[in-house]
């Protein structure tokens, strides 16, 4: 333990890194199970589909959407996502929705936008296209 410490207080630059690594490591496990945002699994996603006709809202470009998505999604622009510009789901406010991108990184922050305005049952797939496709599960072209 003194090892640990002297080499600490010798080199306090790297235990400031050190330290902000592990806080960081914490935050990203803590944040999601704080968030209002709930992530769905691939199955999660399919029996809210199927049994609350959720609608699945696709956040890619519009070339990586032709590509192939989810059945029954509906594709927004990004630059409608960066202005929270989304009027076009105005007359679903309680409907579940998943919101799904690429990996699941991005349609965390489109989720929150959402939530904000006023969206109440907003969801976002685990993993994105990317799960959904490795699962072996349909898309459409």
């Amino acid at each position: 333990m003194d090892h640990i410490l002297e080499f600490a207080q010798d080199n306090l630059i790297l235990a400031g890194i050190w330290v902000a690594l592990i806080i960081m490591l914490i935050y990203s496990f803590i944040a999601p199970m704080l968030s209002a945002i709930k992530r769905v699994n691939n199955h999660e996603a399919t029996l809210l589909i199927n049994k609350e006709d959720a609608i699945i809202l696709d956040i890619r470009a519009q070339k990586d959407f032709k590509s192939g998505h989810i059945h029954g999604a509906k594709q927004i622009k990004p630059e409608d996502v960066r202005e929270g510009n989304f009027s076009q789901l105005e007359k679903d406010k309680n409907t579940p929705i998943i919101v799904v991108c690429a990996m699941g990184n991005l349609a965390s922050g489109a989720a929150n936008k959402m939530s904000k305005q006023g969206f109440s049952n907003v969801s976002v797939l685990e993993g994105g296209m990317n799960a959904w496709q490795s699962a072996s599960l349909p898309v459409s072209k």
